[in-house]
């Protein structure tokens, strides 16, 4: 059991649907070879198949005598292939081809945005971002037969150790959620880490810290003084998804409770709701109901002028507001060498170098600008697929970098023996 655990609580009478989370995610996380495809943060409009194509159904977690029931394993695509486009034709091409995907999707992490429910007479929908919920009793760490899934003990996060993992996919099969995800260059599984590193020296996770909405809230589910254990203890207005899959997951949710139907002004929003309650208590199960009755009578009592503490902590006005994280406390339970390295890590790839704004920019080194900007760099197989790149070098597994003027591809990355085109020319 974790000593202390670091939680999220999403608003979802908030979320716009504009997926900045999901790219800040892309951008810090997963823009490495193999992981074109992964969304650790992704949103999706429900009603709705989701990404993977209908996770929610397929299986998952543990049944009543706490025995892992695993689902099939979700096919590649189910979660759509990474599209990339043809920018290098018309950006440094010259054509006026426009730019199209390298293939026709089939199936994307959000594919039927704003469809929702099909309901000619009450159209509805929400959104709902995903990431991994750090659970208290994961099934993904039940079912790896490596040990290579863990839960850290200082924070609850739940991460996978690389240099165990063997890519079985047991965890894939066993997450009711399906927020696990295998890589096929390293064939490991890999996810979410909820930003531990950014955590340890104090900074939100990126998908919350670069939302315009203001929908979540980061702290100590342990902490009463926390966002979180306000919301999903005192107040208990968040619930977690799915509860009956039995891992208690500790990233909870605010339920939407959009106003009645047209006609139904001033009416509650139970008696004729929008949002089906039947699909509610699919995702949320039976306590949502509770939870929008109360949510209900809070803002009847704030507009007849009686302050309401909830509601004003939902407003989120403020980080100081939506987060309270504490990396001390998390330090002194972590074990002395996992302490140690906390200290002298960094926070991850900085997000001003690849390409989010950073409202408190900060002094980077030659080191980390090198590296950051070699995440930036197409692989291989991109550059050579849309002409960035002549096939010798492909050969060779190197690409051509953006300093290079020479038409033949020479530069001292891709090769010592490449002349570029302007010593040849001189040398003719």
């Amino acid at each position: 059991m974790s000593k202390n655990q670091y939680a999220m609580v999403m608003d979802l009478n908030k979320c716009i649907g504009c997926h900045t989370c999901s790219i800040a995610c892309k951008k810090q996380w997963t823009d490495h070879d193999g992981m074109g495809y992964m969304y650790w943060n992704n949103v999706e409009t429900h009603p709705g198949k989701g990404y993977p194509k209908d996770w929610h159904s397929v299986g998952g977690g543990f049944d009543n005598q706490r025995h892992l029931r695993p689902s099939p394993l979700p096919a590649k695509q189910d979660y759509g292939d990474a599209i990339e486009y043809d920018y290098a034709q018309r950006l440094f091409g010259g054509r006026k081809k426009p730019v199209m995907p390298h293939k026709d999707p089939e199936y994307g992490p959000n594919w039927d945005e704003d469809v929702g429910g099909w309901d000619t007479k009450n159209p509805h929908y929400f959104y709902l971002p995903r990431i991994c919920n750090h659970c208290t009793h994961p099934a993904c760490l039940e079912a790896c037969p490596r040990k290579a899934i863990y839960k850290r003990e200082e924070d609850g996060i739940v991460v996978i150790d690389q240099e165990r993992c063997r890519g079985y996919q047991h965890c894939v099969k066993a997450c009711p959620y399906k927020k696990i995800y295998y890589n096929e260059i390293t064939k490991t599984s890999q996810k979410c880490v909820f930003c531990y590193p950014r955590l340890e020296k104090g900074t939100v996770n990126a998908c919350a810290r670069q939302c315009p909405g203001r929908i979540r809230f980061v702290g100590l589910l342990d902490d009463p003084e926390s966002p979180v254990y306000k919301l999903v203890h005192k107040y208990k207005v968040a619930l977690g998804l799915f509860p009956e899959k039995g891992t208690r997951p500790n990233v909870y949710y605010v339920p939407p409770f959009n106003p009645p139907k047209e006609g139904m002004s001033g009416g509650s929003l139970l008696s004729d709701p929008r949002l089906p309650l039947d699909y509610l208590q699919y995702l949320f199960g039976p306590k949502v109901v509770g939870v929008l009755e109360f949510l209900e009578g809070e803002l009847k009592k704030a507009r007849g002028g009686t302050p309401s503490e909830v509601l004003q902590l939902l407003i989120g006005r403020d980080e100081a507001t939506r987060y309270r994280l504490d990396p001390e406390t998390v330090r002194q339970a972590a074990p002395a060498d996992v302490a140690r390295e906390a200290d002298q890590s960094q926070t991850g790839p900085p997000l001003t170098l690849l390409g989010n704004p950073d409202p408190k920019p900060f002094p980077v080194s030659d080191e980390q600008h090198a590296a950051a900007s070699s995440m930036a760099h197409p692989s291989v197989e991109v550059a050579q697929a849309f002409g960035m790149m002549p096939d010798h070098l492909a050969d060779r597994g190197q690409f051509i970098p953006e300093a290079c003027q020479g038409s033949c591809g020479g530069c001292a990355v891709a090769s010592n023996d490449c002349t570029p085109s302007e010593e040849k020319e001189s040398k003719a």
